[in-house]
């Protein structure tokens, strides 16, 4: 079993916060600070996009739309990847998964559901 498992979404107002957190399974987390890893998102009707990355070293690049308003971070002890995400927009509604990066095609799990509405 290798699926990443995401939580934290939900339901926020423009402009509110959420906390998204992703667990690394077993099978891979005695490798894991050696990972890059990645919060990817898709919405309906729309492809998988990367919108977040996290090095091994901790370098971290962003997507234009989310860049100054979303920030992930990494817990190697913990084996956590996690996503804050402010000023959210209705345009940020979307399932997100995270994957390391390059994606490892049986790692994704099911998501967790972010709904950005008034």
């Amino acid at each position: 079993q290798v699926q990443l498992v995401e939580s934290g979404g939900g339901l926020v107002q423009p402009g509110g916060s959420l906390r998204l957190s992703c667990k690394v399974p077993r099978a891979i987390t005695s490798t894991f600070s050696a990972y890059n890893m990645g919060w990817y998102r898709q919405a309906p009707g729309k492809q998988r996009e990367l919108v977040a990355s996290i090095s091994s070293g901790r370098t971290t690049d962003y997507a234009d739309s989310v860049k100054g308003r979303f920030t992930i971070s990494r817990d190697n002890s913990r084996k956590t990847v996690s996503l804050h995400m402010n000023s959210l927009k209705p345009e940020d509604t979307a399932v997100y998964y995270c994957n390391l990066v390059p994606v490892r095609a049986d790692s994704w799990g099911q998501g967790t559901q972010v709904t950005v509405s008034s």
